[in-house]
């Protein structure tokens, strides 16, 4: 049985709670799964919010509190939970964006998705980059249209690059590819995904190389294999982008695995 809630600090959210966040589109926001409650990465998550909260409204996040409201929306949970945080703010003035408003923080949950039987994904790439990539934010209409875009051409999802075809994320994941002997990250202004940065902590942990280096659409004939990794599956793969075609790795799955799950979840 699907189950949501939707609660802004703390208290359950009305329309009218909800109406600057549907009106005024600026705010950021980080997703995680919950099991158990507990969240690998967490800490991760809370410093997201707080370094994006600082940069797009020139207030401080209070995380003692984000952390009690994550809490309070799990209160009585039991089962696998998909959440996420979204920091915007009620008193922000799109006529003075100047000032520093007191962040809201709204918290979503449902139940988690079942994503065992997730296929290869085939993705064609697309001349685009988000804007402010380093940062969240709520700003995800291209995103959508760009993988709708590719949907109605027979593909899967967008892959976004450079107009010189430099890599840099897919619509709404981080990007791998493994080499053969390593594991290789693009290097074009992309988000820094919270599961990306467990994959490299693992990684480092279970002596693993891997490389951050710039790889263009040019480049792909000479890579065994590509996955995503985004808040709800890790290492999915890609079968091609465009037109090549990727051989894979049948241990590359499991090497991403271990190490990912090398970092242990941390209590909400």
């Amino acid at each position: 049985m699907m189950r949501s809630r939707i609660e802004i600090n703390g208290d359950v959210a009305g329309a009218e709670d909800l109406q600057q966040l549907a009106l005024v589109n600026y705010g950021h926001f980080t997703s995680m799964q919950v099991r158990g409650g507990c969240v690998r990465g967490f800490d991760l998550h809370v410093q997201r919010l707080a370094d994006a909260t600082r940069e797009l409204f020139g207030s401080e996040l209070d995380t003692d509190a984000t952390r009690r409201y994550i809490r309070h929306a799990l209160e009585g949970v039991n089962e696998p939970q998909s959440l996420r945080v979204t920091v915007f703010a009620r008193e922000f003035d799109r006529m003075r964006p100047e000032q520093s408003p007191s962040p809201d923080v709204l918290v979503s949950t449902s139940s988690a998705r079942d994503n065992t039987r997730i296929a290869p994904l085939r993705v064609r790439s697309i001349h685009y980059q988000r804007e402010f990539p380093h940062i969240k934010h709520v700003g995800t209409f291209a995103l959508f249209h760009h993988q709708r875009l590719a949907r109605l051409a027979g593909f899967d999802d967008a892959l976004f690059t450079t107009p010189t075809g430099d890599i840099s994320e897919g619509s709404i994941w981080n990007v791998g590819f493994w080499d053969g002997d390593r594991v290789v990250f693009p290097t074009v202004p992309a988000l820094r995904g919270v599961t990306l940065q467990l994959l490299e902590i693992g990684l480092r942990r279970q002596g693993v190389a891997y490389a951050h280096r710039n790889v263009n659409l040019s480049d792909l004939a000479s890579l065994q294999a590509a996955f995503t990794m985004n808040s709800g599956a890790l290492g999915q793969p890609i079968a091609s982008i465009d037109a090549c075609e990727f051989n894979g790795d049948p241990q590359l799955a499991t090497l991403l695995q271990i190490a990912y799950e090398s970092n242990p979840p941390q209590l909400v």
